[in-house]
């Protein structure tokens, strides 16, 4: 094995019995025997990958896929039923939020009890503990029991004591998604330094933008195997266009623009898309859906909503935008009571929850006389936001803030780009050399 390898996966299954419903006493299982039937459910077929010292991985995938079966491997919590994992180095997971925790033991008395199972000595858990309450800042509460903790304080504690006992390899399970967003900052900056200081991280989470912010690499789970490996912001796209297909939200019309990101071909003309391709293709279900009263639209209903949707720079209804493009955000309307003044506002979300733009006629002061019904039309001269998937928000409310009709994630999207710069948009900018 080579010596800069920190971790080593060679072809590793792992299965499981899954009942469908099984006795819990002996004599259930007796008298019912029909109970005791079952599946053999394969959750990780043939997973081989190698991780270097110093890198960070990320395993992405959609749920059931095997990416927390893997860290468990990993830890040794369970064992594969084939291949074989090697860590090398002291080993330090965050799998469970609060794992390892005794509820009527304090904070300080489980740190202790943490750093111990995590190999260290109570003279190096003494030199740590005060770095460790101080990262996890809580304070007066470090002396209570964790049983009274928040799940925020759970994760503080879990991932201050996890950072600080100099592991050579950190294994993290969507524990960021906990907590507010300056202890999430301070967890990344965190993590970019232990990183640089040659720490092995391996991450999963649903939150692709977390990914990409600290890993050198991803390997997207589909199926028991390896569907893909590399950059990950390559990787992703393919993972999200993937999950489009398969919840429906990518169309034919999107598979005709997706054909247009592809490499040019030395053809003459390769690079205009077809006339038809767009009138062709089945018209994609391309508007907001507003058909159900949940808790993602509320609002006193004195005017609404009726749809919305998006149009490219031709005018044509479409989910699947051009980073560069001009486009528009189309929101007919429909006044039921009167209104004294109101206010008609958007934000654009990416996938993992960022949120990449907001605004209102408030914020811009612009003045609205909105009709008993009428469309109000939001133009985007440049789409600066930079391949992915995204939702939309879009709401009508007084000048104070009061709702009218506030519609959250009512519409999914994605943009698409030919080129392959990276982050959340795209600057309109020049190079100069002096």
């Amino acid at each position: 094995m080579e010596s800069n390898i920190a971790i080593h996966v060679e072809h590793v299954s792992k299965e499981f019995k899954v009942f469908f419903d099984k006795g819990v006493y002996l004599k259930e299982r007796a008298l019912f025997k029909e109970r005791n039937r079952h599946e053999i459910r394969r959750v990780l077929k043939d997973i081989s990958f190698d991780v270097k010292r110093g890198e960070a991985i990320g395993l992405v995938g959609e749920n059931g896929c095997g990416k927390s079966t893997m860290l468990k491997l990993l830890s040794r919590i369970m064992y594969p039923d084939g291949g074989k994992v090697e860590t090398f180095g002291r080993l330090s997971a965050l799998i469970e939020l609060g794992a390892g925790f005794h509820p009527d033991m304090s904070g300080r008395e489980n740190i202790y009890t943490n750093a111990a199972i995590f190999g260290l000595s109570k003279a190096e858990i003494d030199a740590r503990l005060q770095t460790i309450i101080d990262f996890s800042e809580l304070g007066d509460y470090i002396d209570n029991p964790v049983r009274t903790y928040s799940s925020g304080m759970y994760m503080r504690l879990a991932f201050s004591v996890a950072i600080n006992v100099d592991a050579d390899i950190l294994l993290i399970d969507e524990i960021l998604a906990v907590g507010d967003v300056a202890f999430q900052a301070k967890c990344f900056n965190k993590l970019r330094e232990i990183k640089k200081n040659g720490t092995t991280i391996v991450i999963v989470s649903h939150s692709l933008g977390q990914i990409e912010q600290i890993c050198d690499k991803s390997y997207w789970i589909e199926g028991g195997l390896i569907r893909q490996q590399g950059n990950p912001v390559e990787v992703h796209q393919k993972y999200l266009r993937y999950m489009g297909e398969r919840t429906g939200t990518l169309s034919a019309h999107d598979e005709a623009a997706d054909a247009q990101t592809q490499p040019a071909k030395p053809s003459e003309g390769e690079n205009e898309a077809p006339q038809g391709a767009a009138e062709s293709a089945p018209e994609p279900q391309v508007t907001g859906e507003f058909t159900s009263e949940d808790g993602n639209r509320w609002g006193n209903n004195d005017i609404v909503f009726t749809t919305v949707w998006l149009e490219d720079e031709n005018g044509v209804k479409t989910n699947r935008l051009e980073c560069g493009k001009p486009f528009s955000i189309v929101m007919p309307y429909r006044i039921i009571r009167p209104v004294e003044d109101v206010a008609f506002g958007i934000g654009i979300f990416r996938n993992d929850g960022l949120q990449c733009y907001g605004t209102n006629t408030e914020i811009e002061r612009i003045p609205v006389e909105p009709s008993q019904e009428g469309c109000a039309r939001f133009k985007v001269r440049y789409n600066a936001l930079l391949e992915g998937w995204y939702h939309l928000d879009i709401a009508l409310h007084k000048a104070d803030g009061f709702p009218y009709d506030y519609c959250r994630s009512c519409l999914d999207f994605s943009v698409f780009t030919i080129d392959k710069d990276a982050g959340v948009m795209r600057l309109e900018h020049e190079w100069q050399f002096e």
